[in-house]
């Protein structure tokens, strides 16, 4: 089971404006939107072994890589099969904020972890407070789930295809 972590709030404007500009969940935004991301954002700490979440726990927060890396691991039977490494910048959970869906893999801390998080529920709270930023990113979130499954597709056709080619 995931630890639950105390998150403080962020106060260091000046050095996480260019980390969330470089990030494709808050492309296009102009710089007042991004203010109010930033405003949203808390931290967590996590040392070496720590998971995040673990495969099943519900959604409850994006998360960003400020520095460190988190290795996503899904179990399949007892066999633990790695999926991805999230380093500097890198952007994870958003998928299963969106979706409503529990976590299908752990997020364990490979290497010691800051981390830039977005709660879920100040997320959705953009919906009423403000609509046209909730709408870019989910937009986001969306162009960025459709391109991580363009990859996962291109990745089994090639195992598909190169299963093929050791059968004939």
């Amino acid at each position: 089971m995931a630890i639950e972590k105390y998150r403080l709030p962020l106060l260091d404007v000046e050095t996480v404006l260019p980390i969330l500009n470089h990030i494709s969940l808050f492309g296009a935004l102009d710089d007042t939107q991004l203010y109010t991301v930033f405003r949203m954002l808390e931290t967590e700490h996590h040392e070496k072994g720590d998971f995040v979440f673990r495969q099943g726990d519900a959604p409850d927060h994006i998360r960003i890589v400020r520095s460190g890396r988190i290795r996503l691991v899904e179990k399949v039977g007892d066999t633990p099969m790695e999926l991805v490494e999230f380093g500097p910048g890198d952007c994870f959970g958003e998928t299963s904020v969106l979706a409503i869906h529990p976590h299908t893999a752990d997020a364990l801390v490979v290497e010691e972890a800051d981390l830039l998080v977005i709660p879920r529920d100040k997320l959705f709270g953009l919906y009423h407070t403000d609509p046209g930023l909730f709408g870019m990113l989910m937009m986001n979130i969306a162009r960025e789930a459709c391109r991580r499954l363009n990859r996962t597709e291109e990745v089994m056709l090639h195992y598909a295809l190169e299963g093929k080619g050791k059968k004939g």
